[in-house]
């Protein structure tokens, strides 16, 4: 695809601009040096970020380091966990499309040498990274850091800020009381930080170091550490730098590189969401989603899980994988597989990097284990295929028990988040069912809302072993048990998910990557025929996505008019 090229600045442009400049207390001085956009998504209502403006002090710092002059602005940032409930966390997933617009107009619009990408949670990691593709300038992202685990509480080991889900399903079975409940709630969240876990924040920050975006070592350095300030400040050096070396993102986010930070996800147990988040960095760099899902696929059976942590074992946590050596030391593990020759950030390749990083500060060899004794042979992720999901569908091996990698029971159907998990708290949901959550994907939410909480709290109800979990909505990183998510193509466009009735039988097979709905076509044809779709109400952004967003095995972007017809078109004949 064809990029436009801004034309350079006219003398007189250059004058008007600089008077700007001037009015923002900017000097002659610094006009005459690269300027270094700060991309800062800091927020008083996102634990991490809420330690963003400090981190931005010292990126400002090494910025002036290296001769460069910093420029910051803001970029919004939302919370999962905290948009949960009455149509917040509809809006999650459609922030990150407005992220990536808003970095590319500031930088675009400024005429900005280089930017640093400054974030950590969910949304706002992919969302800066599609950005950097869009915008092809020297860019390097900058991670606020994990939050430390909470004490052991309640029989809960390393609480985290997801374990109050868990808690209420405890409850609801009488295993805990409300003022338990309320006691995991006061100390699983102890300091500012992402999520604990391999979740969507964490899985996304470690793909963009593998993928090259960032300072090696640095995704996993908790948030409160000083070490964190250090690689803040050394990343506004870098960015510099880069600019002088005209090292533009382009360069290092290749199909290659993508395939890196596949293959970690694989050996970490990342987030589900990250093959959504992946379709949608492929679709900034013009390559095809189908070759992302392949690899996602390939690769799934190539890399074992190498490190386990929480939600695939609540032992460690994302704070235990960085002292153990963290992404760097992943990847040593599995350079026969890596894609080494890779530029990144650095100016070095992916190998330059691995051969000079620091050894770990604490080995933990039954955490980090090698390719031959793995956690499992099985890779952390796994993408399923079946006439249930005729576009493919997003597992999570490494969170499953080996014993419910192969499910099969009957259906239990809601057409909301909000419908199941009234049904679970009720005591409906029973040992057998596969409960089954649709009209929640991209177009359906609209919005593709995160459905962590029905799963958690089938966990505390002592049901992960025995039930099942599937939609074509997602699931956050923290979820563990028999779910699959990002069912393609979703309900609401016609997916055969739609069609599903209560007590149909439905099986499961992680192993063998399929999901099938045990149901004549004849009879799927029948109920096709009778079948009416009913669009929530929506209005304002929400509306504009739901009219203009890709499928989920598509990255659930935002399509042209043009490519939203032709999806549709691709859609119609599938379901003809």
């Amino acid at each position: 695809m064809e990029r436009e090229q801004i034309p350079p600045l006219t003398s007189i442009d250059r004058i008007s601009n600089q008077v700007i400049w001037k009015g923002c207390g900017y000097s002659d001085h610094d006009l005459g040096r690269p300027i270094i956009g700060i991309a800062n998504a800091f927020s008083d209502m996102v634990p991490g970020h809420t330690n963003l403006r400090e981190l931005a002090r010292q990126v400002k710092y090494g910025i002036y380091r290296a001769g460069g002059v910093p420029a910051e602005f803001g970029v919004i940032a939302c919370c999962d966990g905290l948009a949960g409930g009455h149509g917040g966390n509809n809006y999650v997933l459609p922030s990150r499309d407005n992220i990536a617009d808003s970095i590319e107009i500031i930088a675009s619009a400024h005429r900005l040498d280089g930017l640093v990408l400054l974030g950590s949670c969910d949304k706002i990691v992919p969302g800066m990274l599609m950005a950097a593709a869009r915008l092809d300038l020297p860019c390097i992202f900058v991670a606020g850091g994990g939050m430390l685990s909470g004490p052991d509480c309640c029989g809960q080991e390393k609480p985290d800020t997801t374990s109050v889900s868990e808690a209420m399903g405890r409850m609801q079975v009488g295993e805990l009381t409300e003022g338990e409940v309320l006691r995991i709630a006061d100390l699983c969240a102890p300091t500012c930080g992402s999520c604990q876990f391999m979740g969507t924040a964490n899985s996304m920050c470690c793909m963009a170091e593998a993928m090259g975006m960032s300072l090696p070592g640095s995704a996993l350095i908790p948030a409160v550490y000083n070490e964190r300030l250090r690689a803040a400040f050394a990343s506004g050096e870098r960015a510099v730098q880069m600019v002088r070396e005209g090292l533009t993102a382009r360069k290092i986010l290749t199909q290659k590189a993508i395939e890196n930070g596949i293959m970690l996800m694989m050996a970490v147990g990342g987030s589900s969401n990250t093959v959504i988040h992946a379709c949608a960095l492929a679709h900034e760099l013009d390559i095809d989603a189908r070759k992302v899902i392949n690899a996602f696929d390939r690769y799934s059976g190539e890399v074992p899980l190498l490190a386990k942590i929480n939600p695939a074992t609540h032992q460690y946590d994302a704070a235990d994988l960085y002292q153990a050596g963290g992404v760097p030391e992943v990847m040593r593990r599995m350079t026969g597989k890596l894609h080494l020759d890779q530029f990144t950030v650095t100016g070095r390749t992916v190998g330059e990097n691995l051969e000079s990083a620091p050894l770990p500060q604490a080995p933990m060899p039954d955490l980090i284990r090698t390719m031959d004794n793995p956690h499992s042979t099985l890779g952390g992720l796994s993408i399923l295929r079946g006439n249930l999901a005729p576009d493919t569908a997003v597992s999570k091996p490494a969170a499953i028990l080996p014993e419910a990698r192969r499910f099969t029971g009957k259906a239990i159907c809601f057409d909301s988040e909000d419908a199941c998990t009234a049904a679970i708290e009720a005591r409906r949901v029973k040992p057998g069912h596969v409960v089954v959550i649709r009209y929640e994907g991209p177009r359906g939410g609209p919005g593709m809302k995160e459905l962590y909480k029905p799963m958690k709290t089938l966990c505390g109800q002592g049901l992960a072993a025995c039930t099942a979990l599937i939609t074509d909505g997602r699931f956050s990183g923290t979820n563990s048990g028999c779910f699959v998510g990002h069912i393609s193509p979703e309900a609401a466009a016609g997916g055969p998910i739609a069609l599903v009735e209560d007590g149909d039988e439905i099986t499961i097979d992680v192993m063998e990557k399929t999901l099938t709905l045990h149901v004549e076509d004849e009879e799927l044809a029948r109920r096709r025929a009778s079948w009416i779709y009913r669009p929530k109400p929506a209005g304002g952004y929400l509306k504009r996505y739901a009219s203009m967003a890709s499928s989920a095995d598509r990255g659930g972007v935002l399509l042209t008019p043009d490519e939203a017809e032709s999806e549709r078109s691709g859609m119609d004949e599938r379901t003809d």
